[in-house]
């Protein structure tokens, strides 16, 4: 039996926050994360969740690039970009249309653009051609 494919549902918006977050209101937020937490909890009910978080700003990230001799590290993002990652859920969905049903849900209720990508396993990764 093989294992139930994990899929990321990786949220993505405004790299510019208020006090709101990226929401146009404090009452709006607070309904954004009601509705979240009620997919969270319905994701554990279901059987679908391993692991979900939200993010600090893209600002407080620190880029580490430790391929050379001494490790650099630069404050702020890798790139400098208007939109990023903010969230995100790492689900078990049995197949790519589930996974996709389900971030129409999630997208619903943080009210953010949703990528669904799935996990590269064992065997997607012998599936690949050789070069």
């Amino acid at each position: 039996m093989s294992p139930v494919p994990r899929y990321l549902l990786s949220v993505h918006g405004p790299a510019e926050r208020t006090d709101s977050g990226t929401c146009p209101s404090h009452e709006a937020m607070l309904q954004a994360f009601a509705a979240t937490g009620a997919f969270n909890e319905r994701l554990q009910r279901d059987g679908h969740f391993v692991f979900a978080g939200g993010l600090e700003s893209a600002t407080t990230a620190t880029t580490v690039d430790g391929r050379g001799e001494k490790p650099a590290f630069t404050d702020g993002p890798y790139q400098e970009t208007r939109e990023c990652l903010g969230g995100f859920w790492v689900i078990e969905a049995a197949d790519l249309d589930v996974a996709l049903a389900l971030a129409v849900e999630g997208s619903k209720a943080c009210r953010g653009t949703v990528e669904v990508r799935p996990f590269r396993t064992a065997e997607s990764v012998r599936a690949l051609p050789e070069s």
